[in-house]
């Protein structure tokens, strides 16, 4: 039989994984009998968690919400989880970093050593604010990878190809310098030797192998920023500097409705129902684009390339919904 705090533990894990546990299923799972579940229960109650009893049949027991917040208990896998999230919050935009950096210094104070370890190894880098599309990346591949950037260690792995047609997954062999989350994604950014320039690899595609490659003595990321490197490299930039086209307009909608679809451009909020907008593009054609999504009525637009853009874009609409060809309408500069 596992020690009482051990039992406890796995009792609160149990009732936190479903509404409804019956007495006998939980008996069965930690392995005691339905009189020391009856009395751990009460232990849980003693400490604060609002522990109900289900009437029924089997009878059971219920985790309810509680009026006050009683001491936490995790098993590892939360630990890390809870210790990665509060991590990432402190760049969300959401006003809460200070309270997040508060939670995890608690965190680490009260975690064993084998876990504040395991966590030190994750040092996270958030690029932008949180996406609608994440995806889910293996949190044993995670601490891999945090494991080779603290060592210093060459980190050698299998890198599966993108889009349906897969194909056989790629041998590659990097200097792991930092593990940055960008719009729900994460990504390891990495010198690779072989090509001699910075790369970036999607995580949830990274198969590491063991064992890791020889030490190496870390670079520094070109102008010292590695958020604004990275937002760069998807930028197409070799550094953080902006995009090629960059143009503002006022539009007709209240900023806080704009402002979670502009990613890194900038709103500013002109009054009730008004703001300006400012964004970056590859084109201009893509800039104006960009902006007409909105779907509102556009002012004080700048600077004339943006202008001269959507007037082509006006003519290349005006030929798609008339059914003619559009090649002949005009066309716009791609670049600044």
């Amino acid at each position: 039989m596992p020690k009482t705090s051990a039992r406890l533990l796995a009792l609160l894990s149990l009732l936190q994984t479903r509404r409804d546990w019956p007495g006998e299923e939980l008996a069965g799972r930690l392995d005691v009998s339905a009189r020391t579940v009856r009395r751990d229960v009460d232990r849980l109650r003693e400490l604060g968690y609002p522990v109900t009893a289900v009437k029924g049949p089997d009878g059971g027991y219920r985790l309810e919400a509680g009026s006050q917040l009683p001491p936490l208990l995790f098993d590892d896998e939360q630990a890390v989880a809870l210790a990665v999230a509060l991590q990432t919050a402190t760049a969300t935009g959401a006003g809460i970093g200070a309270a997040a950096a508060r939670a995890l210094g608690t965190l680490r104070q009260v975690l064993p050593a084998r876990l504040r370890h395991r966590i030190a190894l994750l040092e996270v880098t958030e690029v932008a604010p949180p996406g609608t599309d994440p995806v889910q990346a293996d949190s044993r591949v995670l601490l891999e990878i945090g494991a080779a950037i603290h060592a210093r260690a060459e980190l050698r792995f299998d890198y599966a190809p993108s889009g349906p047609a897969a194909g056989t997954p790629a041998r590659r062999r990097v200097q792991p310098h930092h593990l940055v989350t960008r719009r729900g994604r994460w990504y390891l950014l990495g010198w690779d030797p072989d090509r001699d320039d910075w790369r970036t690899f999607r995580a949830d595609r990274v198969s590491p192998r063991t064992p890791t490659g020889p030490r190496f003595t870390p670079r520094e990321v070109p102008g010292g920023d590695v958020a604004a490197f990275v937002a760069g490299r998807f930028r197409g930039s070799d550094g953080p500097a902006g995009w090629p086209c960059r143009g503002e307009a006022v539009l007709d909608v209240p900023a806080v409705s704009v402002a979670p679809y502009v990613l890194d451009g900038l709103v500013e909020e002109l009054g009730p129902g008004r703001c300006r907008v400012v964004l970056g593009s590859w084109s201009w054609i893509g800039l104006a684009s960009a902006l007409g999504r909105f779907d509102t009525a556009l002012h004080d637009v700048r600077p004339a390339e943006l202008r001269a853009a959507f007037t082509v874009l006006a003519r290349r609409c005006a030929a798609a919904a008339e059914g003619a060809d559009a090649a002949g309408s005009g066309t716009a500069s791609d670049g600044p």
